[in-house]
């Protein structure tokens, strides 16, 4: 690899950390009380008034936590899920996964097992939905000990629309009381306030970044076709397997905490092709970052557009994700 490909790739690695880190201060002084850098300093070291450093560490530094953990994940997963399958439409919605964990959560509150096991009840339905999709993924699409990856996306995008159904007609049988709940979980919420879940939602993300970097080339040779990637003495059903069970594991633990959110794994994989290329060594991170900065900066949005109510962090990402894909696509069709 020459120094020259390297610094670029560096420099564009430097820019969207600063670019995070902007989106993040920015996500901290905004809000339906407007908070000071001097405050937002004076509460690090613990001189502010108790009612800023509740409101920063309490409410908005988990949510940017979050939004960083599960922005960066889904990115990350769109980028493993288009690799394996070389279609840059895929993405864990088209897949059902989302699907199945959201329609898990909305069967946790309407048969009350949501108040079972405390405040894990939910995520862990959430998560058995998504895992409960991608075995009947593995077992409808698996011949002959082999993988079908187109079977494993029609399957995915049938199911899908199964899920939803399933879950509009819960939506249109339960109580007024659950609907609420399971509308914001539908349209992706960002309040996970449980410091243990957000612990262990930021470490399998940044887990899930770095085993992600042993597939790069792996990636990188099955992008010029399965048959070439053999030559290259890729093992490319192992691969397949790994990614696929990576991202659909990735995929239920957000899922799990956050609900469904749309078009992240989608929009910023595609962008961050055009802009870095499709080696997989620089997107792979570069889409972590852009995916985290583009979930901070809508939830951002999403709190101060109706303020002092919130939207659902889902409807931020469906409107501008939507509308930039679609510009994207008007302007660059060979990315496709």
């Amino acid at each position: 690899m020459d120094n020259k490909k390297i610094i670029k790739w560096l420099l564009w690695v430097i820019f969207l950390v600063l670019a995070l880190g902007m989106i993040s201060v920015v996500a901290f002084c905004t809000g339906a009380v407007k908070i000071s850098i001097e405050t937002i300093i004076s509460s690090i070291f613990k001189d502010g008034s108790p009612t800023s450093s509740t409101i920063l560490l309490s409410i908005r530094l988990p949510r940017i936590i979050l939004a960083i953990a599960v922005g960066g994940g889904l990115a990350l997963v769109g980028v493993l899920l288009q690799g394996v399958f070389r279609n840059p439409l895929v993405e864990p919605y088209t897949l059902g996964i989302s699907g199945g964990g959201c329609l898990g959560v909305c069967l946790g509150i309407v048969t009350s097992l949501g108040g079972k096991f405390g405040i894990f009840s939910l995520p862990l339905l959430g998560f058995f939905g998504s895992m409960a999709v991608v075995w009947v993924l593995y077992v409808l699409s698996m011949r002959k000990n082999v993988l079908r990856m187109k079977g494993v996306l029609l399957s995915g995008v049938m199911i899908s629309y199964i899920t939803s159904s399933l879950i509009m007609l819960i939506m249109a049988m339960a109580r007024v009381t659950d609907l609420h709940g399971i509308v914001f979980w539908t349209m992706g919420s960002l309040e996970e306030s449980n410091p243990l879940l957000m612990k262990l939602v930021m470490l399998i993300s940044l887990a899930g970044l770095i085993i992600s970097y042993f597939l790069a080339l792996d990636l990188n040779g099955m992008s010029l076709g399965e048959e070439a990637a053999m030559h290259l003495g890729i093992n490319v059903k192992r691969s397949k397997g790994i990614i696929f069970f990576l991202a659909s594991f990735l995929t239920g633990s957000f899922v799990a905490v956050s609900g469904i959110i749309g078009f992240v794994g989608l929009v910023v994989p595609h962008f961050m092709r055009i802009v870095v290329g499709r080696d997989h060594r620089i997107l792979l991170i570069s889409s972590y970052l852009g995916g985290a900065v583009f979930l901070v900066f809508c939830d951002t949005l999403a709190r101060v557009v109706i303020s002092p109510l919130e939207l659902p962090v889902g409807v931020i990402t469906g409107l501008i994700g939507g509308v930039l894909f679609i510009y994207v696509l008007s302007k660059n069709y060979k990315t496709l």
